[in-house]
């Protein structure tokens, strides 16, 4: 059957919203769209999941629908399937406090269930007022089931949450409380509008990158922990979402800098436009330059026709997240302190300069003013990219946080393959505290993530196994060979090593124990192969004379 072609929408015609839910949320999107008759074309679906995400890439293609509106889990799942925005509905948190009260008329007995994350302001609110709620969260729909029957046996008997949450409540013979209002969901709607409103204007306009396609994905809650540390840093973050000043962003690899820097951009008021990054480390200084500040056509063999519009202009009016800061080349941080001056960028080959209004975050994992002492990096481009400044603690500093990360991996990867969760994850991974947080991390919560998938694979193949401190031994030797004094290639890179020698030795023996397969290793030390080429480097640096380099 062929296709028949879209015909190009006026930016002034109605904007075409789906929302897609299969709980009783349905019904709420159903009441609710009405009120927009006059300004939107809302047709609700009844569908969720992979059914969903068929259906609708299906009709894409040969219908117009500029956002999706989705809600907790299945809004998660369509976010990342869909060619299109998809605006997540949430719960405010005064919807939750209603919520709350209303399953207490019920039940002193009452806990809430959330997709992927806890609520840690109801810490004080439970205290405000003296009663005691259970919070669970949930990956999958199995996860979910299985947390509900743990509430019901715990004696639970009444359960906040989300559609899929409050129907499986009910279907166990428990009071669901559902905890969306309409203003949250009217809330939705008027995103939904915006966007769509955006990204015609933009489309009308010819831009090359449109709205939607250069998004931040991560939020701030999205910086796990409930440690002092964390709770600090995510207030840190909120400020500094504020201000339109450059913010500099230094931590250990893996600690999540990139996350903080989307989390800035999605609590800025730059959130609607794009947020792009790029890793000035892994590309060629020549490809670098070009993808910056873009190139006209014939600047050089092979250049695109028309030419190519850089990553300052894709961020017009949004945010360009710099990672990997400190490995740019001194002849483009020249350009780059001439773009953050003059607020213009000429494209390579070009003369003519383009006006740019770009919020810069950089990061970097190494010590830039030291940097800037050794003639590496531009003192005048450092305090231009400094105005604010923050530091992403290591995992080891907070250890509080890696039971609670731990499982919330675990989880991860276990949706992630297709399997069902354990049944007493919570319970097993608890008893497994000591000897997680015995291990010193050195490649943060990127390794520890990555463990964690070692993890969930092996119990997917066999499901009656226990997580046990010994089982954890066996699938993590890093964590055996801390515990047995051989630490020394974990260190993290921060730390330099006493023996460099020594610390050089291990990471070439374990380069032959695994068959000089660097990636392999890399995967294994929780660390990128990029990091682990630069530790080799630096190490070999460390062991030539001066006088022989």
């Amino acid at each position: 059957m062929s296709r028949r072609p879209l015909v190009p929408r006026d930016p002034q015609d109605k904007p075409i919203i789906w929302t897609v839910s299969i709980s009783r949320l349905f019904d709420l999107f159903r009441d609710i769209m009405v009120e927009y008759d006059a300004s939107a074309e809302i047709e609700p679906i009844h569908l969720g999941f992979e059914e969903a995400a068929q259906v609708l890439r299906e009709r894409l293609q040969t219908e117009h629908c500029d956002a999706v509106i989705a809600a907790g889990s299945n809004g998660a799942y369509l976010k990342n399937r869909l060619p299109i925005p998809v605006v997540i509905a949430k719960a405010s948190g005064f919807d939750v406090m209603q919520a709350l009260a209303r399953a207490r008329k019920i039940s002193r007995q009452i806990a809430i269930v959330t997709y992927q994350e806890t609520m840690p302001e109801l810490a004080e609110f439970k205290t405000t007022f003296g009663f005691q709620v259970e919070q669970r969260t949930y990956v999958t729909e199995e996860d979910a089931k299985s947390q509900i029957s743990e509430l019901k046996a715990m004696g639970i008997q009444a359960v906040v949450g989300a559609g899929l949450i409050t129907d499986l409540a009910e279907e166990a013979g428990l009071t669901g409380v559902f905890m969306y209002s309409a203003g949250s969901i009217r809330q939705a709607f008027d995103d939904a509008i915006e966007i769509s409103r955006l990204t015609r204007l933009e489309a009308s306009k010819g831009r090359q990158y449109p709205v939607g396609e250069l998004r931040a994905k991560h939020s701030l809650t999205d910086l796990r922990g409930n440690s002092a540390l964390m709770e600090n840093v995510r207030s840190t973050l909120m400020l500094f979402a504020r201000s339109p000043a450059t913010v500099l962003i230094q931590g250990e690899t893996g600690t999540g800098k990139e996350l903080a820097a989307q989390a800035i951009h999605r609590e800025s008021p730059r959130a609607r436009q794009a947020f792009v990054a790029i890793n000035c480390g892994a590309i060629a200084e020549s490809l670098l330059e070009s993808e910056l500040f873009g190139y006209e056509e014939g600047a050089f063999t092979g250049s695109r026709r028309g030419g190519h519009a850089g990553l300052f202009e894709a961020a017009h009016r949004g945010t360009l997240f710099l990672d990997e800061i400190g490995e740019m080349p001194l002849s483009l941080q020249t350009r780059l302190l001439r773009v953050l001056e003059e607020r213009e960028v000429v494209r390579v080959g070009g003369i003519q300069p383009i006006p740019v209004d770009v919020r810069i975050v950089s990061a970097t994992h190494c010590d830039l003013e030291t940097r800037v002492k050794e003639g590496k990096f531009r003192a005048d481009l450092f305090f231009r990219l400094a105005v604010l400044r923050i530091q992403i603690p290591p995992l080891r500093d907070r250890s509080e946080d890696v039971l609670e990360l731990a499982e919330w991996c675990l989880k991860q990867s276990t949706a992630a393959i297709g399997s069902r969760p354990h049944p007493n994850l919570h319970a097993e991974i608890s008893r497994c505290d000591q000897i997680l947080r015995s291990y010193s991390w050195p490649g943060n919560v990127r390794e520890l993530r990555n463990v964690m998938e070692r993890v969930a694979l092996f119990i997917s193949a066999t499901p009656l196994q226990a997580i046990t401190p010994m089982l954890l031994q066996q699938l993590l030797p890093e964590i055996h060979m801390a515990q047995h004094g051989n630490t020394s290639q974990f260190k993290p890179q921060s730390t330099p090593s006493k023996d460099s020698s020594t610390e050089k030795n291990d990471l070439h023996s374990l380069l032959l124990e695994f068959n000089n397969n660097r990636e392999a290793l890399a995967k294994h030390l929780g660390i990128s192969r990029t990091t682990l080429w630069r530790r080799l480097r630096q190490m070999e640096e460390r062991q030539t004379p001066k006088s022989a380099r």
